[in-house]
């Protein structure tokens, strides 16, 4: 269905991703580290057998640098810092290790950066074997990781395959050769068919495709090439993501004219398009951002209610732990959030010395935990159940913002619970924040943190 141009005009509002809550802003300086490992180590005896955790290794090295990122990062060409870093992840692993009290169960892995295909197919056999041989693997595990199409060899994909890995996401972006000229990431379509052919070749079972709208020099002509390009390798999965233009966070964005942006009338045409496109194409949209062809799991998961939504975004694999080794990496232990020191001197300095190198995080109280469970499910779900206990902060909180939501034909909603309707699909971070009580109190006080923009 076609989208109402005015109501994406509307609902087009900086608001969070929702891929925590409460969402980072919230989150405290310098929390209590012992606090955080009685935590773990207590969600770990808890998880762990019944479900196994899930884990994320962030390695942040790139080449060059991609003016449009907002990914924590390191430029360098020179490819010995592969090896130090190494070392430090696995004694970051091996301090998490003594707050364990059994050998932990890999159900799921996955590996972000930067460019993880900065590593060399040897070193991250040294690197993940060195994991593995301290744990078990479970026998329903994913692994996955990031792949950049230029550098993704046949060796990167034959030993991750050898490892266990079965899903690749390719860093696609956008195609057009002056879009990536000027947001710096020259990558001929050529690179991403053999990449993708590579790994269909070895025997991955998913290959997913991050796309970005709203870059710099974009068009609907040059959108449509890019998506039609990219559907004809039959990826399984898309995300296709709004550019966040962050230039406070992320200084690379800063080295581009801002002119060259396309406007909001343009990129909510270059959203209205792609999602236009994909589902024509045999495409479901799954929720915030992303589409799944039928066969996949991704789609089994929404349809099936098991879906679930964390840092990596949506996965099928819901576990009670996610562990981030690697610096700027963030843990949730399902009633806590850690996040590591965001330079990697700091984050060698607290490891090496023996120490986590935690330096920011949450504690969630029993309201967050079920106001959690209402945007997890409405994000992951489509529809969620209100408990009595809760429905006077309901009330207060959110029955306001569901009222407007419900004038526009987003939701269907009462005191039992609510409901998105397919229309409201379009709209699911604007339906979450009706459950961000930080967020909706703030704004009674008049404090607005800065969030990238819905559209």
């Amino acid at each position: 269905m076609q989208v109402p141009f005015n109501l994406l005009n509307k609902y087009n509002v900086p608001v969070p991703r929702y891929t925590s809550y409460p969402t980072v802003p919230v989150w405290k300086e310098a929390i209590d580290i012992q606090q955080w490992k009685n935590v773990f180590s207590k969600q770990f005896t808890k998880c762990n057998e019944a479900d196994g955790i899930s884990l994320y290794l962030h390695l942040p090295f790139c080449e060059s640098l991609c003016t449009y990122c907002g990914c924590n990062k390191k430029i360098t060409t020179n490819h010995a810092v592969e090896e130090e870093y190494m070392q430090v992840i696995l004694k970051e692993w091996n301090l998490y290790l003594q707050l364990m009290d059994s050998k932990p169960v890999l159900r799921e892995l996955h590996i972000g950066g930067g460019t993880p295909t900065f590593f060399s197919p040897d070193n991250l056999v040294k690197l993940l074997k060195a994991i593995f041989d301290t744990a078990i693997i479970h026998h329903k595990h994913e692994f996955s990781f990031e792949g950049h199409p230029n550098n993704t060899t046949k060796e990167h994909l034959q030993t991750l395959y050898n490892l266990g890995f079965r899903r690749v996401s390719y860093g696609v972006q956008d195609n057009d050769a002056e879009v990536q000229r000027i947001i710096n990431r020259i990558q001929p379509f050529e690179n991403t068919k053999r990449a993708v052919d590579d790994a269909r070749a070895i025997g991955y079972e998913s290959v997913n495709f991050d796309l970005i709208y709203g870059l710099p020099k974009q068009s609907l002509e040059t959108m449509e090439k890019t998506i039609l390009q990219s559907i004809s390798l039959k990826p399984d999965r898309v995300a296709f993501y709004s550019y966040a233009h962050v230039p406070w966070t992320s200084r690379g964005q800063r080295l581009f004219d801002e002119n060259d942006l396309p406007s909001t009338e343009t990129k909510m045409k270059l959203y209205q398009l792609g999602k236009k496109l994909f589902t024509e194409n045999g495409y479901s949209d799954i929720g915030m951002d992303h589409f799944a062809l039928p066969h996949d799991d991704l789609f089994k998961a929404r349809e099936e209610g098991w879906l679930h939504r964390n840092f990596m975004g949506y996965t099928t694999q819901h576990t009670g732990i996610l562990l981030g080794l690697g610096v700027s990496s963030i843990s949730d232990a399902g009633i806590a959030f850690a996040q590591n020191n965001k330079t990697i001197h700091d984050y060698y300095a607290a490891i090496n010395n023996g120490e986590l190198a935690i330096t920011k995080g949450y504690f969630l109280n029993d309201e967050d935990v079920a106001f959690r469970k209402y945007i997890l499910n409405i994000s992951c779900q489509g529809k969620t159940k209100f408990l009595p206990q809760h429905l006077e902060l309901i009330h207060q909180y959110s029955f306001p913002e569901l009222e407007k939501l419900e004038e526009d034909g987003f939701v269907d909603y009462d005191d039992a619970g609510l409901t998105v309707t397919k229309l409201g699909l379009n709209f699911i971070r604007n339906i979450c924040k009706a459950f961000d009580l930080h967020l909706l109190r703030n704004e009674v006080k008049h404090e607005k943190p800065q969030f990238s923009k819905a559209i």
